[in-house]
């Protein structure tokens, strides 16, 4: 019988073995992963502190790898809030620690993508990463280290301390590694351009290998607000998550239990539930038995009680910003915006925002371009597979005026506490009932708003021509009229024209 070998690996070790899950597959989505992940960490340090984002990245190149790779330096300065400096080597050393496990409205959700980055060019390259971190207090603390992949911990190689005489606020972090910018470049400069038109109030610049300078300016300094940590809807709980805040709970009975670790759970709902339940409002949680706990998660979600989840813990971009993006970037000839009500999905609170545009700037590509969003982030990949893309494929277009030869395109962007992403590299959202109603009903609704100003355009369009054919036979007949009348002056023909233009082109 073939003996069978037990170990226990770390978190890094694992995403060692594994980091295709999560997002670094190639050489060429690698390095297109690692500028996302850091600069979406740029993204939500500034945000943090509602000042307008000042992201720079560079890549440099640095040598060849193999015959289609090659070894570049990453580079990406924000203004952000910083790092306390006894968090600098685990924030960037320590697969899954991180700042992102409260139940709140973010980017990043694992805490993982920018330690997978580091730990992909540390794989890669065998060189170390330097971070540059200060909160804008007196000192500038510089690290350079490496992960310890067996016991997922940072190895400190260096470390200094430098007076901070210009009151500097910010993060860089700096690494090599290998990838394939070439293929890359595409996705990567779309990803800056989405990124720009879905954070219009970002300063984003990007230095490429060859020394290119890529420049996306805000278009303004109003941003939305931040978004608020929230506590777990009951709807939404697993016996894992039950059995951490029994573990944590200050208070010895269930009333007490309910009211302080969940959202919108008062006096009056905590009791009814318990009666509901069967459950003594004076039992002390720590007692429950693993059985009990399981009975109470079942009959959370079986309670119909429960007030929905609050969305104001979320951050929607809002109409006017998201508007303002689209006219930025895309600058088209119309552009239409909605926000959907606040919804939810397994006790997780999300808003959808669409917009629809048409003309100008946008290209006439034999079908609608897609442009997806979560938190913020672009969707860059598997689009196929998105929940936005099989809505907008479903869609009976014709009933809305739109043929596939025009030059039209949609934004979906998602906010939520919890996005349902269907893999850890966040590239496209699952296909939740909830969610896939939201953004139908938002497309409707936009692209109701498209049909009216199409039909509004056919419209100018036919009374244009019938300008055009009154002004080139009404002289004429004007000029016959007055000789059959046998008159010297002709009729003022402006007048009538100018009532044409008035109750035609210009009325409308």
């Amino acid at each position: 019988m073939a003996q069978v070998t037990f170990e226990e690996i770390s978190a890094s070790d694992f995403f060692y073995r594994n980091r295709d899950i999560a997002g670094f597959t190639n050489p060429t989505r690698a390095i297109f992963a690692a500028i996302r992940e850091l600069v979406e960490n740029s993204l939500d340090a500034a945000e943090s502190l509602k000042i307008p984002p000042e992201i720079y990245v560079r890549l440099s190149f640095e040598g060849e790898a193999s015959r289609e790779t090659q070894i570049y330096k990453l580079r990406v300065e924000d203004n952000g809030c910083g790092v306390p400096p006894r968090h600098i080597p685990s924030a960037f050393g320590q697969v899954l620690f991180g700042s992102k496990y409260k139940l709140k409205q973010q980017r990043g959700t694992f805490g993982l993508g920018g330690k997978m980055a580091i730990l992909y060019g540390q794989i890669t390259t065998h060189q170390p990463a330097t971070i540059i971190s200060s909160t804008g207090m007196s000192r500038i603390y510089m690290y350079r280290l490496m992960i310890d992949i067996q016991r997922n911990r940072p190895i400190i190689l260096d470390r200094k301390v430098f007076l901070n005489k210009e009151g500097w606020r910010g993060t860089v972090v700096e690494f090599s590694l290998e990838g394939d910018y070439l293929r890359a470049m595409p996705k990567i400069l779309e990803y800056f351009k989405q990124t720009a038109m879905v954070n219009p109030y970002a300063n984003i610049t990007f230095v490429d290998p060859k020394g290119r300078l890529y420049k996306f300016i805000r278009a303004t300094t109003v941003m939305p607000d931040p978004p608020k940590e929230t506590l777990p809807h009951p709807y939404g709980v697993d016996v894992e998550l039950l059995q951490r805040l029994i573990q944590v709970t200050p208070y010895n009975n269930m009333l007490e239990f309910l009211k302080n670790h969940f959202h919108r759970v008062g006096e009056i709902t905590a009791r009814k539930f318990l009666e509901f339940s069967d459950i003594s409002p004076s039992k002390n949680p720590k007692r429950l038995s693993h059985e009990e706990i399981v009975r109470l998660m079942h009959m959370l979600k079986k309670f119909k009680e429960f007030l929905p989840p609050d969305a104001s813990c979320l951050s929607p971009l809002g109409e006017e910003l998201l508007k303002t993006g689209v006219l930025k970037e895309l600058k088209p000839e119309f552009v239409a915006v909605h926000q959907r009500k606040p919804a939810t999905y397994a006790g997780h609170p999300f808003i959808v925002e669409v917009a629809i545009a048409y003309g100008g700037e946008i290209p006439q590509k034999g079908g609608i371009l897609i442009y997806r969003f979560a938190n913020r982030i672009p969707l860059l990949y598997d689009e196929a597979s998105d929940v936005s893309v099989k809505v907008i494929n479903e869609m009976n277009w014709r009933r809305y005026k739109v043929t596939p030869d025009m030059p039209i395109a949609i934004v979906v962007h998602i906010c939520s506490t919890k996005v349902p992403y269907k893999t850890v590299g966040k590239e496209f959202i699952a296909d939740r009932p909830e969610v896939r109603r939201e953004i139908a009903n938002g497309l409707r609704e936009v692209a109701r708003q498209l049909q009216h100003f199409l039909t509004r355009r056919e419209h100018v369009d036919r009374e244009r021509k019938r300008l055009g054919v009154f002004s080139k036979y009404l002289p004429k007949i004007a000029e016959f009229s007055t000789k059959l009348a046998g008159k010297e002056k002709p009729p003022d023909i402006e007048k009538l024209l100018r009532s044409v233009r008035r109750f035609g082109v210009e009325g409308i």
